[in-house]
């Protein structure tokens, strides 16, 4: 599988959302919106909808119990290996290219996963609650993301969804969510699998240059 750079996928989010505002409004898009957004991701943004059921299943708002993982598991329920095999634009990737963490022995988490506590508390934590544990009317992230396929979620977040009882708003435009999306993957699988606990990662490592140069791009755009 291709990986998606935050800045890709901040296209990716502008033509989903865009999307769906047409089927809502029945008013077509920008037709540059959508040419760029294939473009950039290859065709990543062509794969087929999950349904209303596969949907829900795979956010966890059909079931809500927690997720074991054993210890010294690296394959997730969703079919992704958490191991992380290389570096790219300044995010972890394992080997099929999709973004997960590495926390060193000494319990030095990567700066992206770091991020990716900072910004799911800035913009996800009001839904989602603290530490993507999950609240009254949304459901836990930190279990979601071990079960749910990463390109299914990263379509949900730029898109939204409504169920019967819910409604999950689009943040494909919300660069403060996008540019960042893959930072807070990350950091809910990195906590989802209690590789690091509730609260503050108390060690990061440095941020990368080429960490900076994927975000001042997509920021800037």
């Amino acid at each position: 599988m291709k990986s998606i750079t935050s800045l890709s996928a901040l296209l990716l989010g502008v033509s989903l959302a865009g999307a769906a505002l047409a089927q809502a409004t029945g008013e077509a898009p920008p037709a540059e919106a959508g040419a760029g957004a294939a473009a950039a991701v290859s065709g990543a943004a062509e794969a087929p909808a999950a349904t209303e059921t596969e949907t829900a299943e795979g956010e966890g708002m059909a079931d809500e119990e927690e997720v074991e993982v054993a210890e010294g598991q690296t394959l997730m329920p969703s079919g992704h290996d958490i191991r992380a095999v290389e570096m790219v634009d300044g995010r972890w990737v394992n080997d099929e290219g999709i973004p997960t963490f590495n926390v060193e022995d000494d319990g030095t988490v990567d700066f992206a996963t770091f991020n990716g506590f900072r910004r799911y508390h800035a913009e996800c934590h009001v839904c989602h609650g603290p530490d993507g544990e999950g609240s009254t009317y949304a459901p836990a992230l930190k279990n979601s993301v071990l079960r749910m396929d990463y390109y299914d979620f990263m379509q949900v977040v730029a898109s939204g969804k409504q169920s019967s009882n819910s409604v999950m708003p689009a943040f494909g435009t919300n660069k403060n969510v996008w540019c960042y999306i893959d930072d807070i993957y990350t950091y809910l699988v990195a906590h989802g699998t209690e590789t690091i606990p509730r609260g503050r990662p108390a060690q990061r490592a440095d941020k990368p240059e080429e960490y900076t140069a994927i975000e001042d791009a997509c920021m800037s755009s």
